[in-house]
């Protein structure tokens, strides 16, 4: 509960018709969560984004995305140039979808040897991208959105996504 429930529960109570306490049914019960907060009994999330746009513009809102945009399109050509990695998919906005790639492993291996980069990647804490699969292959997913990237956390990603790859694939054993 809140330090101040009572107060809590007066900010946000409403006496409207269609908000009446009731005895019976489904809004019977001595908490009825639609008095604690804004947005009654659906999420509110559009007011989160329109005060953040009140207070600092779309202008910037609109740098901060061609800022990720730009990334997006230099991760893409640092995975490019890497003989050891295989972009996915195109890149038209913000998602960059790569993996992990040696001769001589089929993609069965490969996906497996990918899925363990995944983990290691995030174990270390270097990275925490996410994953999915195209076309049966397991791919890395890099979704950018945090205005705080620069340009050397891709490159450190990419450096120890290589780092790991080799490591893991002259071993032999993807999963280990």
């Amino acid at each position: 509960m809140p330090r101040h429930a009572d107060l809590h529960h007066q900010a946000f109570s409403s006496s409207g018709a269609y908000l009446s306490h009731v005895t019976r049914g489904a809004a019977a019960g001595p908490v009825w969560f639609g008095e604690y907060g804004v947005q009654l009994s659906r999420g509110f999330k559009a007011l989160k984004i329109w005060m953040l746009l009140k207070e600092h513009g779309v202008a910037k809102y609109g740098r901060i995305i061609q800022q990720n945009v730009e990334h997006t399109r230099y991760l893409a050509a640092l995975i490019k140039a890497a003989p050891e990695l295989e972009l996915l998919a195109p890149v038209p906005l913000n998602v960059v979808c790569f993996r992990f790639r040696a001769e001589h492993l089929c993609d069965l291996q490969l996906n497996k040897l990918n899925e363990e980069i995944l983990f290691r990647s995030h174990e270390s804490g270097i990275a925490i991208p996410s994953y999915t699969t195209l076309q049966g292959k397991y791919a890395l997913r890099v979704a950018i959105t945090n205005h705080r990237s620069r340009r050397d956390d891709f490159a450190l990603m990419l450096r120890e996504v290589i780092k790991l790859g080799v490591a893991i694939a002259g071993k032999g054993d993807p999963g280990n």
